[in-house]
């Protein structure tokens, strides 16, 4: 089990781009949260099985049709007990 934060960088605000994140996150069976930053980035918060994260972080480059990513920045966590499901911060 490893946990993750990545900031994503690009068109990822107002293109579904959250929604995307979490449909994708359970998907996989991945726990944690996503949100926009004032800062118009969307930093998220993931926690799983290894592979499964890597894999979804290679989706998550793609982004949805509407959005671009030009950029992530992936830091290591320290995996969270209470992060049970995977939900949109506001």
């Amino acid at each position: 089990m490893i946990a993750l934060r990545v900031f994503v960088d690009g068109i990822v605000q107002g293109v579904g781009y959250r929604a995307f994140t979490k449909r994708l996150a359970q998907s996989y069976g991945l726990s944690g949260w996503v949100r926009n930053l004032p800062d118009g980035r969307v930093e998220v918060f993931v926690q799983g099985d290894r592979d499964l994260v890597f894999d979804f972080l290679k989706e998550l480059w793609k982004g949805p049709p509407a959005g671009r990513v030009d950029r992530m920045e992936v830091l290591k966590e320290v995996v969270r007990d209470e992060e049970r499901d995977f939900v949109i911060k506001y």
